[in-house]
């Protein structure tokens, strides 16, 4: 056979290996690629418990974590494995890379509790910590319990120095949670699983993946365009100056008809009294 016959048959089976690979490639990843859709769908859903839209639009990123499990007996830990994108300069958002997040408690508690977990980044210095390592919620960038309802003001820290506000999900109830301590470290063999081998976050927040992304994993990048869109939207109508009310067009009024009589310019005659009996 000839050389270049060989090749070509040997580049063709290669071809056919890798499209089976990634056909089957991160079903794990697709699991928890839907739960974050339906983490971050369930609480925008309801305007009590949503974040509040100016949160969510000027976020330059978003972390979700869905089911992360808090163990305690005395020494607590927490981890979990979530999703992060973040948002270019025009308003867009990335394909998310995927992360773990650990952490660590002592005190008096005990028992096993799965909660869900979000985390909205307001600046880039955290993102740049995770990207090129490991980074620690509270002591690489401050960390504040967020503020929950649409309109809710951000009391819990007046002047917005928070660099990232988190959320947790217990029991169908959504608060704010104080996360300080708790690391966040990228998850390389899933980003490899979903995205190619040598896959780095800065990669796949350019779009410079060499494997294109499950539809379940791209569904998370289009469920944070709609709720950043739709967040956007309300702000510029609360934002919109009301209008002052018209008054309305006063309407002619029709002169009143005379009901008496002209006056006469000939004297009354004087009034005689009766005679006297």
């Amino acid at each position: 056979m000839p050389r270049s016959v060989r090749l070509a048959a040997c580049l063709a089976l290669a071809a056919a290996s890798l499209a089976s690979t990634a056909a089957v490639a991160g079903p794990q990843e697709d699991a928890r690629a839907q739960n974050a859709v339906r983490v971050l769908t369930d609480i925008q859903a309801i305007p009590e418990s949503a974040i509040p839209d100016k949160l969510f639009d000027e976020a330059r990123a978003v972390l979700v974590v869905p089911d992360s499990m808090k163990i305690g007996l005395v020494v607590g830990g927490r981890r979990g494995r979530g999703l992060l994108s973040v948002k270019a300069a025009d308003g867009t958002w990335s394909n998310p890379v995927f992360v773990s997040l650990t952490g660590g408690s002592i005190g008096l508690q005990a028992g096993v509790q799965s909660s869900d977990i979000v985390l909205v980044f307001r600046s880039d210095r955290g993102l740049e910590s995770i990207v090129n390592g490991k980074f620690t919620l509270g002591a690489d960038a401050g960390v504040a319990a967020g503020p929950v309802g649409r309109n809710a003001s951000a009391a819990t820290d007046g002047e917005m120095k928070a660099e990232i506000w988190s959320w947790s999900r217990a029991r169908g109830l959504f608060a704010g949670v104080a996360l300080d301590g708790a690391v966040l470290s990228i998850d390389d063999a899933a980003d490899e699983a979903v995205y190619g081998r040598d896959t780095t976050p800065r990669m796949i927040f350019e779009s410079r993946a060499t494997q294109a992304p499950s539809v379940d994993v791209v569904r998370f990048r289009d469920a944070l365009e709609e709720a950043s869109a739709t967040a956007r939207a309300r702000r510029a109508d609360e934002d919109a100056p009301v209008a002052a009310p018209v008054a309305a067009p006063s309407m002619p009024v029709a002169p009143t008809p005379a009901t008496t009589s002209p006056v006469t310019a000939e004297p009354l005659p004087e009034t005689v009294p009766p005679p006297a009996h």
